[in-house]
């Protein structure tokens, strides 16, 4: 392909991208294929010689976008949403364009200097102290076993990195019962292992028991463990549960030991300042993610992750080999002593793009706007005969069930509810266990979601009921 090529096809896809973000309400949200569909019309050998981009385009709008499952869709409310926007699109592209690799300050100096930037911008924003360093990773996931790594490398003084965990005391993790599962993953990954991981008792609303916290790191002292590491939630998965930060906090500074804060989801809503007091203790945690991908408008891969002394994780992950030795000016952050692969995208750039093309007060407004539609929506499952509301709404997160008095087993009736409605394709619904029962989930926060999405969303599936009901 040529550069004027380029630049006709270059047009010829951001129209098609113009017009599938304004006309995606016309699409199926969820992707109505059967296993093996897609694969079964890709050849099995690549080709020989090269083909016509036009050719290749094709195919993308035949053979995989119908694939597709549309995160974009403003009636997807499945799972948390994965945001997108358009100068986030634009600034993905300028991203591609560059193709820079961000290891090194040396390397892209704007891409570190702008990531230290919009990382301050962003800590201030939700409430969080110059005491904090931020940097961008690629998810919740990874962020988390950036802390476990940081947390065992302060348990055990260093040896974490040297030696290794074997010989020496067990590591142990400390997180809810109701934590996403990349907690337990990061400490397998980490070598600390699923066996050292305690899930603490939840109350009825899903958060962390302190008491049952503090009875377990008194046990594992008595056993002559090593408390390493204590995650919390500010909004868990299932039902967007707030643990007990403030109480965390001082069993972690008490016990000397390290605090995480999984904010993933929900800490985009901090931004508000009315919400801020909801998460007392915050401030006093050793790490926290949150991801801009999920809330606030930025395409994934952006999830920002702050350190109180990210020294501490460079102890464990720095390494400069003779290729890597470089110039660098001491007062900007290597991030790549930060993150877990050396090599880095310049993810601060859509994140920039998003700050200033909406500014503050639009994306307050948009979660605002958000945390509205919950309310509204709860109301209209409270009034409902034959619906119960089993959690919320939790910021902009929910959990219902369809609950009619003449039916025993209720799981497997919500269970076919689910699957009719994502089957049909109007809305995206996940499920989860709240409570010991199977509840149906709706989490409000795509970008172009509305409260009318939301209200025809809800309407679509008191009609799916009644169907199952005939």
């Amino acid at each position: 392909m040529d550069f004027e090529e380029f630049r006709r096809s270059g047009h010829d896809f951001v129209t098609w991208m113009a017009d599938y973000l304004s006309q995606i309400e016309g699409y199926r949200v969820r992707a109505q294929l059967e296993p093996g569909a897609i694969l079964a019309q890709l050849p099995e050998e690549p080709p020989q010689n090269g083909e016509a981009i036009d050719e290749i385009f094709a195919d993308f709008l035949r053979i995989l976008l119908p694939g597709i499952t549309h995160w974009q869709h403003p009636r997807f409310l499945a799972y948390f949403p994965a945001n997108s926007s358009p100068p986030s699109v634009l600034a993905e592209m300028l991203t591609a364009t560059l193709g820079a690799q961000c290891m090194l300050w040396e390397t892209s100096p704007a891409a570190a200097e702008l990531e230290q930037r919009v990382m301050e911008w962003l800590g201030g924003l939700v409430g969080l102290g110059p005491v904090f360093t931020g940097s961008i990773q690629d998810s919740a996931s990874s962020a988390t076993l950036l802390a476990i790594i940081a947390a065992a490398e302060r348990a055990s003084g260093g040896r974490f990195s040297r030696d290794g965990l074997a010989g020496g005391p067990r590591l142990i993790l400390y997180c809810s019962a109701e934590a996403h599962s990349s907690v337990e993953k990061g400490a397998r990954i980490a070598g600390i292992g699923a066996a050292n991981v305690r899930k603490i008792p939840v109350d009825q609303n899903g958060a962390m028991i302190p008491a049952a916290l503090r009875e377990a790191v008194r046990t594992d002292r008595a056993n002559g463990h090593v408390p390493a590491c204590i995650v919390g939630c500010f909004g868990t998965t299932g039902v967007g549960a707030i643990d007990p930060l403030e109480e965390l906090a001082a069993i972690a500074r008490a016990e000397s030991i390290f605090l995480h804060v999984d904010a993933a989801w929900a800490g985009a809503a901090l931004i508000l300042p009315e919400l801020q007091h909801r998460a007392v203790g915050l401030a006093a945690a050793d790490s926290i993610v949150l991801n801009p991908h999920k809330w606030l408008m930025t395409n994934f891969d952006c999830s920002a992750f702050f350190m109180r002394e990210p020294a501490q994780l460079a102890q464990a992950l720095s390494l400069t080999p003779t290729y890597l030795e470089t110039r660098s000016a001491s007062s900007i952050p290597e991030y790549r002593d930060w993150s877990i692969a050396l090599g880095r995208r310049f993810r601060a750039l859509k994140l920039w793009f998003v700050l200033r093309s909406y500014g503050v007060d639009n994306l307050r407004a948009k979660i605002r706007s958000d945390l509205g539609a919950a309310e509204r929506l709860c109301g209209l499952i409270r009034a409902s005969a034959d619906f119960e509301l089993t959690s919320g709404p939790n910021l902009a997160l929910l959990s219902f069930r369809y609950a009619p008095t003449d039916v025993q087993d209720l799981d497997a009736l919500n269970d076919r509810l689910l699957r009719t409605v994502n089957d049909e394709g109007f809305t995206y619904l996940t499920k989860t266990r709240h409570r010991g029962q199977l509840v149906i989930r709706i989490s409000i926060g795509q970008t172009y979601t509305t409260w009318r999405h939301v209200e025809e969303s809800w309407y679509h599936i008191q009609d799916c009921a009644r169907r199952l009901a005939r």
